[in-house]
């Protein structure tokens, strides 16, 4: 029960290729990628202040 040899990794490879396809891989992994850099964007997003947005104070009329 020791690691596996080069022949049952060949065998995965295969099984996966013919699940799969040869095409589907490369854009299953752009997928995984883009999502990646979503998710990094998003952390970053809420680590910075917001500084783009302008406030504005509202005074109530004191003409009462």
């Amino acid at each position: 029960m020791g690691s596996f040899s080069m022949w049952h990794w060949l065998i995965v490879l295969v099984i996966v290729l013919l699940l799969f396809g040869r095409g589907k891989i490369p854009e299953l992994m752009g997928d995984v990628a883009k999502g990646i850099k979503s998710f990094k964007k998003g952390m970053n997003d809420d680590d910075a202040p917001e500084t783009t947005g302008k406030t504005v104070d509202h005074k109530a009329d004191e003409t009462k």
